[in-house]
């Protein structure tokens, strides 16, 4: 009878370790992660210091950067962009949307984090919101010291981020926000201070859920159509119409609106004083562009609150359009996509009531 060596005994034993090993990490959900800049990629002099240049560390190095994360999915990187987010555009918008629609449109993709930089990334968020199709999982994420900081947030950011776009119970839930260890849908996020890392919070429908070192706990689905439930599509979409902001201020200048017209604005979003209201010049220039056909839309410079329809500004009469809940930058957004077609006053008015 043949012995058989320890040597021979040792290999078949690491074979079957490796193949259970791989049986195991085929389980793991497959999660993509797109880089698109920010502070979470920044690296600055000092570690204490509060400059630093933004977008620089690849996603790679970012994803190993931090500890224990492929235990939580097989994670794929891609750098789609590399921008701070003050210089986040429509067209990265719309590459963000195409890209995340194609991936989650396959079977081997079962969520996608974006890393993204806190500026804007509220925007980013809702934009994704109103134009991806699918149920599956979208977590953005970011930081508010960069890499080379000392207490860097991003990442456990990072790992939170992964671990709820891995997790099943995250489907249907729209596009969420991550950061901090709280989860918040991205209609109702806002970015409410400017450099702490409470920033994120959502003031008026409070966060979704927590996610603390990857245990994650629900309080409550966000409202508002979202995804799957959204009439928006991007799909061989190459621009969207041009829609400008005017901040309401005491005795604010009504010819910012005519300047805007004739600069090419489809659309004007005014981040109003109170109840989205605006000096009586103003309200006039406003209710000429809605006349010309410019779509003008009354939001409010007041954080929290909503702007109503039948408040101090009758809407239907002046032609302009109330933005209910959604801030100024988040009526832009809205309204551009909304102007991809002819719509009248009513429909126009719905999707601010419903998105």
């Amino acid at each position: 009878m043949k012995q058989i060596s320890f040597k021979s005994t040792l290999v078949a034993l690491l074979l079957i370790v490796s193949i259970i090993a791989n049986a195991q990490d085929k389980k793991l959900p497959n999660i993509v992660i797109l880089a698109t800049g920010g502070t979470i990629a920044g690296a600055g002099a000092s570690s204490t210091g509060s400059a630093y240049t933004s977008g620089q560390v690849k996603i790679e190095a970012m994803i190993d950067a931090v500890p224990n994360i492929r235990t939580l999915a097989n994670l794929k990187g891609e750098q789609l962009a590399n921008v701070g987010s003050q210089d986040m555009s429509v067209k990265v918008w719309l590459d963000l949307a195409k890209r995340v629609n194609e991936l989650l449109a396959t079977k081997e993709c079962d969520g996608v984090v974006i890393t993204h930089g806190t500026d804007t990334q509220e925007e980013t968020a809702y934009f994704l919101n109103l134009t991806v199709k699918s149920d599956k999982p979208v977590v953005l994420t970011g930081s508010m010291r960069p890499s080379t900081a000392l207490s860097a947030d991003g990442p456990l950011n990072m790992y939170n981020a992964v671990a709820l776009a891995a997790n099943p119970a995250a489907k249907g839930y729209g596009v969420m926000v991550v950061m901090n260890d709280e989860i918040h849908a991205a209609k109702d996020v806002k970015k409410m201070y400017s450099t702490p890392v409470q920033t994120f919070q959502s003031p008026q429908e409070g966060m979704i859920g927590t996610v603390i070192f990857g245990d994650i706990l629900f309080f409550h689905k966000p409202h508002g159509r979202n995804t799957i439930n959204s009439e928006f599509s991007v799909a061989g979409v190459t621009s969207l119409p041009r829609v400008d902001i005017v901040y309401g201020c005491a005795d604010m200048s009504p010819d910012l609106i005519d300047i805007m017209v004739k600069a090419g604005a489809k659309g004007i979003v005014i981040a109003g004083v109170g109840d989205g209201n605006m000096n009586a010049a103003t309200l006039e220039a406003a209710k000429k562009a809605a006349k010309n056909g410019i779509t003008v839309v009354r939001a409010t410079r007041v954080p929290i609150g909503a702007v109503l329809v039948k408040g101090e500004v009758n809407d239907k009469e002046f032609g302009t359009i109330c933005s209910d809940e959604l801030n100024p930058q988040k009526a832009r957004v809205l309204l551009m996509l909304a102007l991809q077609k002819q719509r009248s006053w009513d429909d126009m008015q719905r999707l601010f009531l419903e998105y």
